[in-house]
């Protein structure tokens, strides 16, 4: 876990692909570094952003400022170059559970359809590479988020378990697809589905993901009260755990 902020050699990977950098157009952004290192302080500890310390300056201009960033979708277009490289030989999905904190609810001015709180909790869809690198990530419900994960997919296998095993919206888009689908049977099937048992083992990579990703107490506990913010939050600790 980091503890005093990102390393040298992190911040030297993705420095260049912030917006506000020198040379960027528009105007420059002051101290991106520190910045990124009070949204990192934050959803490790997972305080409030009226409480973070002083030394990384206005928490208002700070929460301003990851807001606007997770408006325009540039979290998302920053996992992205940085999982341009994931290995796909073969994929894993899966979804963890995160609880909502009371404080996560009464967004002032927003729709419900905005609002982080759902029925107390949230579903966490995930998608990793061979290598237990996540490269997409989502939020939603059951199945309906698992469908997301395998839209416009490239891969020679998915490996998932058994709650994976719906037919007309799992198993049958992928094999129609020729993607060798690695998920183990449900025991209520009346015709038993053979999968490769060996590959499967390394399932165990994506839980691997969820227990680094809820290491981060920003995520296994949800505080913000917008889900386009906590989306974005997921994907700031999907970039750490890239970057670490």
């Amino acid at each position: 876990m980091l503890r005093d902020g990102i390393r040298d050699d992190q911040w030297d990977r993705i420095k260049d692909l912030l917006p506000g950098r020198i040379g960027h157009v528009g105007a420059t952004a002051r101290n991106n570094r520190l910045f990124i290192d009070a949204v990192l302080y934050r959803l490790r500890t997972g305080i409030p952003w009226r409480d973070l310390p002083e030394r990384f300056g206005d928490f208002k201009n700070i929460h301003r400022r990851f807001s606007r960033w997770a408006e325009k979708g540039l979290w998302t277009n920053l996992l992205s170059l940085l999982t341009e490289d994931a290995d796909e030989e073969y994929v894993m999905i899966d979804s963890t559970l995160v609880r909502a904190h009371q404080h996560s609810s009464g967004a002032v001015g927003r729709n419900l359809s905005d609002q982080a709180r759902s029925r107390g909790g949230l579903t966490i869809h995930a998608r990793v590479d061979a290598l237990g690198n996540p490269f997409f990530l989502t939020a939603g419900q059951d199945l309906a988020g698992a469908e997301v994960l395998l839209t416009d997919i490239e891969t020679g296998a998915v490996i998932a378990d058994k709650a994976y095993d719906a037919e007309e919206r799992v198993v049958k888009p992928l094999e129609q697809a020729r993607i060798e689908v690695v998920i183990p049977p449900r025991s209520c099937r009346k015709t038993p589905r053979e999968y490769d048992r060996e590959l499967y083992k390394a399932r165990h990579l994506i839980e691997n993901f969820f227990c680094k990703l809820k290491h981060f107490r920003g995520i296994a506990t949800r505080y913000d009260k917008l889900s386009r913010n906590f989306l974005a939050a997921l994907q700031f600790a999907a970039i750490l755990i890239w970057l670490n």
